[in-house]
């Protein structure tokens, strides 16, 4: 009995994915509902588990773009011997010492010929750039460097180049990572270069950010903060805050604890321009979903740290760090990562020192944080004296959307932020 392997429903917003790694091997025994591929979205890597147990028969490649409700390959159900156990064969007779046996001949091993019209043996990379560079594959068939005389990308670029050294049957990756097999080289020589498809997750990256730049009137203001009395009250508290609750006490607690004082105060910020039935209106929200940005080695994603507004600080901490671990492991659910009425963005943790952030649509504010760096500034407990002291300086910028939030109400916004975070006792006293 063979089951087929299909591309389950993967979201709302989701219709395709690309095969991004087979877990288990083409032939090899898995498991009823062991981990069997991974599948990459525009939004999170999932992994697909196998409808049965038996062995592994894949239908599409690693690279390939397949459709919800696809099959890519078929599991064939058997008593758990391994696919690849042959049949016993017979004892051979036994040889009489009247005369030595002759050896038996050894063929070589057979490469398929060439058949007019027939299948081409070539990997989907060098169909590609065979169609790109105009070669004719049916020239190449059965005389490829692969595996059965399968034609790669090599091989390809070799019966364009005549007169050049034939291609390696293989070709170790180079420690700058030119010509290294990763990509298509498009030139030859020291100034090789490669070509790499951007992945589901880059390219939503790259269209939402777009999306940005033209559906929204995007300004940024820009304001500054002493860091002097969170950095003393975080020292001091650390470590009974650690053995408490059992996490860290960092500083985006108190930036989400701001926000969300901020986002009270000012609600438009919290607000959506959403389409209605009469032409544009404007959907507030009485709940703060602060999505929280984190890089991971796939690219930004910025999972929703959900009702910010009644989370503890140690609750804060607690999701942070468990949303911040499923990124970097991609273990990210699509819950996780949708909705959001507001986006902080910490630039500082690369070294930023000022930077603009572009909106998180449909979302109206987004709040980049920055590094710390002790400069001059004036005394702040001397104010009008001129005097100047070294104090730990943090540049914070707004983005916002100009349709729905006025100048007043960002500078507001953010001066609000500022004040909370130099008077760390207003998040308790909510003033």
């Amino acid at each position: 009995m063979t089951t087929d392997i299909i591309i389950p429903t993967l979201g709302e917003s989701i219709s395709e994915g690309v095969v991004a790694a087979w877990l288990v091997e083409d032939g090899q025994r898995v498991e009823r509902d062991a981990p069997l591929m991974e599948l990459e979205t525009d939004k999170i890597t999932m992994e697909v588990p196998a409808p049965a147990a038996g062995v592994v028969r894949h239908a599409a490649a690693v690279g390939d773009t397949v459709m919800v409700g696809a099959v890519v390959g078929a599991i064939e159900e058997s008593d758990g011997a391994p696919a690849t156990a042959s049949a016993p064969q017979p004892a051979a007779p036994p040889v009489t010492a009247s005369a030595p046996a002759a050896p038996a001949p050894v063929s070589p091993p057979s490469i398929p010929e060439p058949t007019p019209g027939g299948d081409i043996h070539a990997t989907p990379l060098a169909k590609k750039l065979a169609s790109d560079m105009g070669v004719d594959l049916q020239a190449l068939n059965g005389a490829g460097t692969g595996p059965g005389g399968r034609i790669r990308e090599q091989d390809v670029l070799q019966h364009n180049q005549p007169g050049t050294a034939p291609a390696p049957a293989a070709q170790p990756p180079s420690p700058s990572g030119r010509g290294s097999g990763r990509g298509v080289p498009t030139t030859t020589g020291d100034r090789a270069t490669t070509r790499e498809r951007m992945s589901p997750l880059r390219q939503k990256i790259a269209s939402r950010l777009v999306e940005a730049q033209h559906t929204a009137a995007m300004l940024t203001t820009f304001n500054e903060c002493d860091m002097t009395n969170v950095m003393a009250l975080r020292s001091r508290n650390k470590d009974a805050f650690l053995d408490k609750h059992g996490v860290k006490l960092g500083f985006m607690s108190f930036f989400i604890k701001s926000a969300v004082s901020a986002l009270t105060e000012f609600p438009l910020v919290n607000a959506f321009i959403v389409d209605g039935e009469n032409g544009p209106e404007v959907e507030k929200h009485h709940y703060c979903d602060v999505a929280v940005a984190v890089g991971t080695d796939k690219g930004l994603v910025v999972p929703v740290l959900r009702d910010c507004e009644s989370r503890s600080f140690a609750q804060i901490e607690g999701g942070i760090l468990e949303l911040a671990a499923k990124a970097r492991s991609g273990k990210l659910a699509l819950e996780d990562m949708q909705g959001g009425t507001f986006t902080i963005s910490n630039g500082g943790v690369y070294g930023s020192m000022l930077s603009t952030p572009i909106l998180n649509p449909p979302q109206s504010g987004i709040l980049g944080m920055h590094n710390i760096i002790r400069r001059p500034v004036e005394d702040p407990a001397k104010p009008g004296s001129g005097e100047v002291a070294v104090r730990p300086m943090m540049y914070l910028a707004l983005s916002y959307d100009h349709r729905i939030v006025d100048g007043a109400g960002a500078v507001g916004f953010l001066k609000h932020i500022k004040e909370c975070i130099e008077s760390p006792e207003r998040l308790l006293l909510e003033v």
